[in-house]
């Protein structure tokens, strides 16, 4: 096992020889079957706070606002005016009978009621005959063939209502007019003019300038083959922690503000024109009606029944025989005028508005209040002893097996610091893993020591 691990071991397990003339050459009160190594102690410091201003004291100005009171004030808002109302006409519906279809005579086949009537060319041919069929008494037949008067369709006005007049009210005129009334009458207003305030910037020492041990190469070899190692005193500069401090640049003052009169508007109305009345002329309404009236009269050419027929003439077996229709009336509603249109004069009162105006009550006050100054703790680490050398019981090949570096592999690795494979050799990684740990805890470098062991929890 020793074997194994001598070259492993080599650089880390064996003391560390520095030239310092006050640490003994040789370890003091060594104990026999234990290694001890020449290691580095790291400086200690300790953590203090200390009190920077960040923020001058200054003034708060605020301002007590005036007082004011709410007031009625009566405003008229619509004069007095006059108002004409309209009192419609009144009509009545009145009926009245007219004649749609004139009573009419018609040549027909027979007397018989639905009988046919006769056609144009028999009744020519019969008056071409010598039939007067103009003056022929109703209800006489003919016979021979006839051609029927005819009829047309004409349209005709009848007046449904007479003309007469409407009185419309053309109501007073008005236009909206602006009025305006002081509310809050003008003040004084004292208002805050805020400090101003700048950031600068301030350097606060939080670590003094320190001196440290640091491992060195060794510029040469020694003659019996033995490698010596050279530590190095480094000094370290010290530490500055730039801070922002707020610093009063024009302090808060107070300003007196004019503050004219509140005013309001309102729309109130004005007369333009007073309501008067206009006659107007409804004309009258008409209604068509369709009338049928004689087109074209009948003419016959045969030999009234009843009479003597000459002999010769041949009965074409047509008749014609003269039928009256008495005429055809239709009653109608008119709408006629009963009570003319009139109008009604009303009196219209004043309006008035009553709204709140502001009244000064008390002048506004300033009041001023210190602000203290703001100071902010900052943290600095101090030094309370420097680094040096100290002889100090180690891990060495005498000591040291497999179990142990498993170990401090795993211990390392649980603590995240990566030791690489965990296979019980001291490698590479698991040196500079140990290193790290040490240095980050302030711990003593240069060797496994056994205060490295109990910060790992590692028994032995």
């Amino acid at each position: 096992m020793r074997e194994k691990y001598s070259s492993l071991l080599l650089g880390l397990l064996l003391p560390i020889t520095y030239i310092n003339a006050e640490v003994s050459l040789t370890p003091p009160n060594a104990h026999a079957g234990e290694c001890y190594a020449k290691v580095v102690i790291p400086a200690k410091y300790k953590t203090v706070e200390d009190r920077v201003l960040v923020q001058e004291a200054s003034n708060k100005i605020s301002i007590i606002p005036a007082k004011y009171e709410w007031v009625d004030k009566k405003v008229e808002v619509t004069p007095a005016s006059k108002k004409l109302k309209t009192i419609p006409a009144s009509y009545k519906k009145v009926t009245e009978e007219i004649e749609v279809k004139p009573a009419t005579q018609a040549w027909k086949v027979s007397l018989k009621r639905h009988s046919a009537p006769v056609s144009k060319e028999i009744l020519v041919a019969a008056k071409l005959k010598g039939i007067d069929l103009e003056n022929t008494t109703p209800n006489t037949c003919y016979k021979e063939y006839f051609t029927p008067e005819t009829y047309k369709t004409v349209e005709e006005e009848v007046v449904l209502q007479k003309a007469t007049t409407k009185t419309k009210i053309i109501p007073a005129k008005y236009e909206m007019v602006e009025k305006t009334i002081e509310v809050t009458p003008a003040s004084q207003k004292t208002i805050t003019v805020p400090a101003t305030y700048e950031y600068t910037e301030e350097k606060v020492l939080v670590e003094k300038e320190k001196t440290v041990w640091k491992k060195g190469v060794n510029p040469a070899q020694k003659l019996d083959g033995a490698t010596g190692e050279i530590m190095c005193l480094i000094k370290v500069p010290a530490k500055y922690k730039t801070i922002k401090k707020k610093v009063v640049k024009t302090p808060a003052t107070t300003k007196v503000v004019e503050i004219p009169a509140v005013s309001k508007t309102i729309k109130v109305k004005k007369l333009v024109s007073p309501a008067k009345t206009e006659v107007i002329d409804i004309p009258e309404v008409k209604s068509t009606i369709q009338k049928k009236v004689l087109d074209t009269k009948s003419t016959f050419s045969w030999i009234k029944v009843g009479n003597k027929v000459d002999r010769g003439l041949s009965y074409t077996g047509h008749q014609i025989c003269l039928v009256a229709s008495p005429a055809q009336t239709k009653k109608i509603v008119k709408t006629v005028l009963d009570v003319p249109a009139s109008t009604k004069e009303i009196t219209i009162e004043p309006t008035y508005k009553t709204i709140k105006v502001k009244k000064l009550v008390q002048e506004a006050q300033e009041v001023k209040t210190p602000i203290e100054a703001v100071y902010k703790m900052v943290k600095k680490k101090e030094k309370i002893s420097d680094s040096h050398q100290s002889w100090e019981r180690i891990l060495c090949q005498t000591n040291m097996n497999k179990d142990v570096i498993l170990k401090i592999q795993e211990a390392l690795k649980s603590k995240e610091y990566n030791p690489g494979k965990i296979d019980g050799v001291l490698g590479r990684d698991t040196r500079l893993a140990l290193d790290k740990y040490q240095r980050d805890n302030s711990l003593a470098t240069g060797g496994i020591t056994y205060e490295t062991l109990k910060a790992l929890n590692i028994e032995l």
